[in-house]
């Protein structure tokens, strides 16, 4: 990233909501919007030929919608990384995106500075999911069968810093509140992925909660 600034593609279809989260991410100094578009077909078109560090996607549009862009996306642009944004009603497409590993999720309600640490946190090649939609989304799976391996064995050490990636925390927000470096969390972290059988952090922190290894955060 030229300068250490966050090259951004914003996609939405309603041009108001576009053209608002445009002015209020320019306000960001780290943040450089090189883009806008209205659909899923435009949104891809601009990947292709920017490369944005990041694209932050409407999940409903017509046509084209976030499910479908997302994964043209991935193929059109593979190092970009995808934060949906959403204002509707959970259903099972949302699961199906989480599945495909779209690297954050966030609803529209989301306070400002909560919307620009979650792009920060996807951009250092970090998942997000903010534990407001985690707990919406389990409200949809507790009837599910944990998608967990059997025995699952995590050390008190993996448990706390379990517990820590439920919450909109950084890994280095994480190492800074446990005194260790942020190398050791990410370290920590990796073996909890492998040992939950999960892709990455959103899912992993689901799934945990699904098979009662912690509790979600007030």
């Amino acid at each position: 990233m030229a300068e250490n600034r966050i090259r951004l593609l914003i996609v939405d279809d309603h041009a108001v909501v576009r053209k608002g989260l445009v002015m209020m991410l320019r306000l960001e100094p780290d943040f450089e919007i090189i883009g806008e578009a209205e659909n899923g077909a435009k949104a891809v078109k601009l990947a292709k030929q920017l490369q944005p560090d990041l694209v932050l996607l409407d999940f409903v549009m017509p046509e084209m919608d976030g499910q479908a862009t997302a994964a043209a996306l991935q193929a059109a642009a593979p190092d970009t990384r995808i934060l949906m944004l959403t204002g509707v009603a959970l259903d099972e497409r949302v699961l199906e995106m989480l599945a495909v590993e779209v690297d954050g999720y966030v609803m529209k309600d989301i306070e400002p500075d909560e919307l620009a640490q979650a792009i920060r946190t996807v951009a250092r090649g970090e998942a997000y999911l903010h534990p407001s939609l985690a707990r919406r989304l389990l409200n949809r799976v507790t009837e599910r069968r944990p998608a967990l391996p059997p025995q699952i064995q995590l050390t008190q050490r993996e448990r706390e810093i379990l517990r820590w990636m439920a919450t909109p925390a950084t890994y280095r927000e994480i190492a800074e509140k446990l005194f260790v470096s942020e190398e050791t969390i990410r370290s920590h972290a990796k073996h909890i992925l492998s040992k939950l059988q999960q892709p990455n952090r959103a899912q992993a922190v689901l799934a945990a909660v699904r098979a009662g290894l912690i509790d979600l955060p007030e």
